[in-house]
């Protein structure tokens, strides 16, 4: 265990509730350590249901083409906590090394003096108090949860706001419908930052627009004040400022191209970053987000399969992201047909019905898996929602024991295995085939 891994196991027993959204305690620990979140570099504060993190992706990786120094926050990690603290640098952003996370943390610690905190927000303290202290040009604040109450909430006048699509999650948190879920998103917006929406369903756009207005945002929408689509293999995009003929995104799958969108309309809607067209694209070129339809093409993993497979890996886990994922395979197999077989893994806080049900008429095949975590959904209940959506399924022990049945289905051709439904799985995935992000 490393020196920052000893320091996040005590914090993590300083309070009995894992979420428990309140800015109070935050605020109350930031003023003892200075208030770090008033010295940090511009921020692009970026929240949403779906999206959130590859649109930071694009959003980094247009900003580096740029000659950016980028600091970003993101959230959850998926194989080393480190992860969620990249440092702007010259040549690209590095995940911060163990001994500043360990010494952020152990400062942070001491500042708490033992008060009551989520580990959530102690932690995003010590992320400020690192962001304060190392020089940057921007800052990349992914929202962790909700918005109005979430830690990350704390920036007074933001660069810019940015809410990805809008979709059912967390309504034990944030509200029963997408109406309540986007008035906590909109939480986000500030008198005089711009605030880029992404297309949304009618009933979350109308809250957006109307709170955004009320708290004196300019507003940049999609579908209105800009415009991305697909046309022949590229990305064309639109905006009072004119039109761009851009690379497809390197990050596989229709639904990037909205992503893709939103971080240009965001980049465009904040002139005085100064980002010349050619950084975007290369931007959309280079791109990187692990276990967002990620082909582990390279690894351990791969080679326990027939030979001839594909083994794709998405962390999507809510009937929004199957969605995504669905349609991303059915981009494929108008490529190049294979049979799908499914190894899924969720929380008991998400619904496998509403997620499996989306891979109905496409899936040949599915392997139930529990993933890592405390709220880990039995496989024996992966293989009922499976079978409820008309897949046929089989539970297993775990991910290599589903690695190693592939290989006994009676299939036509070498099949198409996508491991999905959890981004705790997805780290195990990535932890087990050795391509931790990073």
């Amino acid at each position: 265990m490393s020196s920052a891994d000893q320091v996040l196991a005590r914090l993590g027993a300083l309070h009995p509730k894992r979420i428990d959204l309140s800015l109070g305690r935050l605020n109350r620990l930031l003023a003892v350590l200075s208030n770090p979140e008033k010295r940090l570099p511009p921020v692009i504060h970026v929240g949403g249901t779906n999206g959130k993190g590859s649109t930071v992706a694009f959003l980094r990786a247009m900003l580096e083409a740029a000659d950016k120094r980028v600091h970003v926050y993101t959230s959850p990690h998926l194989v080393h906590f480190h992860e969620r603290i990249r440092l702007g640098a010259t040549g690209g952003s590095k995940i911060v090394s163990d001994a500043a996370l360990a010494a952020a943390l152990e400062e942070t610690e001491q500042a708490n003096a033992g008060g009551e905190i989520t580990f959530f927000e102690i932690t995003t303290a010590a992320a400020l108090l690192l962001f304060s202290r190392n020089d940057a040009d921007v800052l990349l604040l992914e929202v962790g949860l909700g918005g109005r109450l979430d830690a990350t909430n704390v920036i007074e006048r933001p660069l810019a706001t940015v809410v990805t699509p809008v979709s059912i999650d967390h309504t034990e948190y944030l509200g029963p419908t997408l109406e309540h879920i986007a008035a906590e998103k909109a939480g986000i917006f500030k008198r005089g930052s711009p605030a880029i929406i992404a297309k949304q369903q009618e009933g979350p756009l109308t809250v957006l627009d109307r709170a955004a207005r009320k708290a004196g945002a300019p507003l940049f929408i999609s579908g209105e004040q800009w415009h991305a689509h697909e046309e022949g293999g590229r990305l064309v995009y639109s905006d009072e400022q004119g039109l761009l003929d851009l690379p497809r995104p390197r990050l596989f799958g229709g639904h990037q191209i909205e992503n893709a969108g939103t971080a240009v309309a965001t980049l465009r809607a904040v002139p005085s970053l100064g980002i010349p067209v050619s950084a975007i694209e290369t931007g959309l070129q280079k791109a990187d987000w692990p276990a967002r339809m990620q082909n582990l093409s390279g690894g351990k993993l791969a080679s326990k399969l027939p030979a001839g497979s594909e083994l794709w890996l998405d962390g999507g886990h809510n009937a929004a992201g199957a969605d995504a994922v669905s349609a991303a395979v059915g981009e494929m197999e108008e490529r190049v047909p294979r049979p799908l077989v499914l190894i899924a893994g969720m929380l008991t806080t998400k619904s496998a019905e509403d997620f499996l049900a989306r891979f109905s008429g496409i899936a040949r095949y599915a392997f139930g898996v529990s993933p890592p975590g405390e709220a880990s959904r039995p496989a024996s209940e992966i293989v009922t929602a499976a079978n409820n959506a008309g897949i046929e399924a089989e539970e297993t022990k775990g991910l290599a024991d589903a690695l190693d049945r592939v290989k006994d289905l009676n299939l036509p051709s070498p099949p198409r295995v996508l491991i999905t439904g959890s981004l705790y799985l997805a780290g195990e995935v990535l932890a087990a085939n050795e391509t931790p992000p990073g």
